[in-house]
């Protein structure tokens, strides 16, 4: 096997293992048994548990960041790109649950992530909807005294949240899809030049 495909498969493993067993009761044996492989074959690629973390987290957001920038690339209208970046990264939560809870819940345990990681990766996310914002500003469909730098940030902890709860939550009463609309139209209104404009294209 190459090395490569040793170290995806740990990965694999590991996003398994931890939205099973949680981030602090997980162990690296654990995960070197459902990727198959001896224990000390995963520090060969690892330094610890942690590291295995942020590596998941830096491979999942590249993919995420990409195909989000694909999709987005196929809308020309910035209130649709609005819709379909929310509507994109909530059904994260449909597509890959095991994924889903470590990246909501998980990823937080580490405090060496959350105290030491520099998330670049996490920052071009939110930059991507920084960019919608800005292009509809220079369309003249957004209003010019939106910060982008709040505004990205509050639609992040708003679909942030909304993710949070679907996969802690027994009954979901909020499907993904409603979800991605509610929170796309409330910004989208909030953002909009003349308020009525985004009424008559409200999804």
């Amino acid at each position: 096997m190459k090395s490569e495909d040793k170290h995806r498969k740990i990965i694999q493993a590991a996003i398994k293992v931890f939205a099973r067993k949680g981030f602090y009761n997980a162990r690296v044996s654990e995960i070197a048994r459902e990727a198959n492989v001896a224990d000390g074959t995963i520090y060969l690629y690892f330094k610890s548990k942690d590291d295995i973390l942020i590596s998941l987290f830096e491979e999942e957001m590249r993919k995420i960041i990409n195909n989000m920038k694909e999709d987005l690339a196929k809308q020309k209208d910035p209130i649709e790109k609005i819709r379909k970046f929310a509507s994109n990264h909530l059904s994260l939560m449909t597509r890959n649950q095991d994924l889903a809870e470590v990246l909501q819940v998980e990823l937080r345990q580490s405090s060496k992530f959350m105290r030491d990681y520099v998330k670049d990766q996490y920052m071009e996310f939110l930059n991507i909807f920084a960019s919608i914002i800005k292009e509809g500003q220079e369309q003249g469909i957004f209003r010019e005294d939106i910060n982008t730098g709040i505004a990205k940030r509050a639609f992040f902890g708003a679909l942030d949240e909304m993710g949070r709860y679907w996969v802690l939550s027994t009954t979901r009463k909020h499907s993904i899809a409603e979800s991605a609309k509610q929170i796309s139209e409330i910004f989208i209104q909030g953002m909009m030049k003349n308020a009525t404009k985004g009424k008559g294209k409200t999804a």
